[in-house]
């Protein structure tokens, strides 16, 4: 059996915003005995397993004690291509579309900055490039730009302070500069509280895919939403590249339906002819059994979320049939992944998770059931 590193609870970050965690309870779900037979069915060779680095070398958390989320500004170029020095298959980021139709990379839906002593916001859909641009670090030097501030979950706003800061940049920029060996997972960003019609949501997704077709060359491209609209819609205007719908998988309800369970993630996928879901990691801790449900339904299945930087719950995943993860902690986990999963004693020809045939990068173990049933065990001390 591979040797499992000391757990390292303490490595997951303390974010902007604590989530309620049932998971410790739920883990213990993973005991039964379906769910033990679900990840011996799951494991074994021949799969590839995607480190995929959060909005570049990870989130900015400007309120949490660990430095190393504040390392460098997320969604950057400088941030993909920090993570572009770790084993990462690909980095995951946010796009938005300005009002002059530039696709941006920002996550927030709102610039928040300080003008004349007082706290300004406004929408990024609703400004200029120019003006999307003049916030935060410049390219050109000797400019000052706009103080950037960021408002948390708790309604703090705090100054986006990093210790490696690089400019906003656009989604062409990211094509042109960011090395080449990174797959782009392109998150279409969407405000929860607004409601799109088909003509508005087409207008972005088209101003999106002319950049992505005039750049992207050969780079693997993955699109990811957890708007259930923008994502069917994604699939129905291209065919070229792989998309995946983005859920909580129940861990939070929505007034869509569609938005609240791994069930109902499966259904649209399935009704739209997407490829894979990105579900937050508790929920699949919490749901075991609908992993072996989306693998019967031929779906890659990916996972997000601060679990994600503990190494056991990746390496437990990995187990139970998970094809990657999205992390903030980029060199912890790339390190943890390469200790745990062993290389394959030959090469094996898989379909990465864009659809291209590569060579197999990782495999599993093979384990006992007593071993998996101590590695399930484990799991509720690893996130109590």
């Amino acid at each position: 059996m591979a040797l499992l590193k000391a757990a390292r609870v303490a490595d997951v970050p303390t974010l902007d915003v604590v989530v309620p965690d049932h998971l410790a309870a739920a883990a213990a779900r993973v005991l039964d005995a379906e769910a033990a037979s679900m990840v011996k069915k799951q494991r074994g060779a021949g799969r590839r397993f995607a480190v995929i680095g959060h909005r570049g070398k990870g989130m900015n958390a400007l309120a949490s004690p660990d430095r190393r989320m504040q390392e460098v500004k997320e969604n950057s170029v400088r941030s993909f291509n920090e993570a572009a020095r770790f084993a990462v298959d690909y980095v995951e980021f946010d796009v938005q579309v300005t009002k002059d139709v530039c696709p941006v990379i920002f996550h927030d839906n709102f610039i928040i900055t300080e003008e004349h002593g007082k706290i300004s916001e406004k929408r990024v859909t609703d400004l200029q490039l120019e003006d999307f641009l003049q916030y935060g670090p410049q390219n050109r030097q000797g400019k000052n730009g706009k103080p950037l501030l960021r408002k948390m979950k708790d309604g703090r706003v705090l100054n986006w302070n990093v210790q490696s800061d690089d400019p906003l940049c656009t989604l062409q920029e990211a094509f042109e500069k960011v090395n080449p060996r990174l797959g782009f997972n392109v998150e279409l960003k969407f405000d929860d509280n607004l409601v799109y019609q088909d003509e508005e949501l087409t207008h972005i997704l088209q101003a999106i895919l002319k950049v992505v077709f005039e750049c992207a060359k050969d780079r693997p491209i993955i699109f990811s939403s957890f708007q259930p609209d923008a994502a069917q819609l994604m699939r129905k205007l291209q065919s070229t590249y792989p998309v995946y719908f983005l859920t909580n998988g129940g861990t939070e309800i929505y007034a869509d339906v569609r938005r609240n369970s791994l069930e109902e993630a499966v259904k649209l996928c399935l009704a739209s002819g997407m490829q894979g879901i990105v579900s937050e990691a508790r929920a699949v801790f919490r749901f075991p059994t609908a992993i072996p449900k989306i693998k019967e339904a031929d779906l890659s299945l990916l996972t997000y979320g601060t679990l994600n930087n503990v190494p056991e719950a990746v390496y437990m995943q990995h187990l139970m049939g998970v094809n990657g993860v999205i992390v903030d902690l980029v060199p912890e986990i790339t390190g943890a992944v390469s200790d745990l999963i062993a290389l394959p004693e030959t090469d094996t020809e898989i379909n990465d998770l864009s659809g291209k045939v590569v060579k197999d990068a990782a495999s599993t173990p093979n384990f006992t059931q007593r071993e998996i049933s101590f590695l399930l065990r484990l799991m509720p001390e690893l996130v109590q």
